[in-house]
């Protein structure tokens, strides 16, 4: 298993997920933000059942950048409580995984 994870996230509009995924690449805590339009997401939230067209982000980055990240992604996002679900990357291509992580900031100390 790498260091190496996805990080999902969703946002209400297509500006919004446009700036958080070019300020992350941009800040090199995300070697890529794919954008994902058409998003439908149906939850729970303060006791009403909630329904929303979402843009999902796919952020690929490293777990040593997690916290900072979340930071960004906080600050960046509009809603109360943004998802925020980091799973491992269990196997990648080598190409693909060392341009990655060429592309990420240097590890946090």
């Amino acid at each position: 298993m790498s260091e190496k994870i996805v990080i999902f996230s969703t946002c209400g509009s297509a500006d919004e997920a446009a700036n958080i995924a070019r300020r992350l690449v941009e800040a090199r805590l995300a070697a890529c933000v794919t954008v994902i339009p058409g998003a439908r997401s149906f939850y729970r939230w303060k006791g009403a059942l909630e329904e929303a067209g979402e843009w999902l982000l796919m952020i690929k980055s490293r777990s040593d950048l997690f916290e900072r990240l979340r930071n960004e992604l906080t600050t960046l996002h509009s809603y109360e409580v943004p998802e925020l679900l980091a799973v491992p990357v269990v196997h990648g291509s080598a190409e693909y995984l060392a341009w990655l992580d060429s592309e990420l900031a240097e590890e946090a100390g």
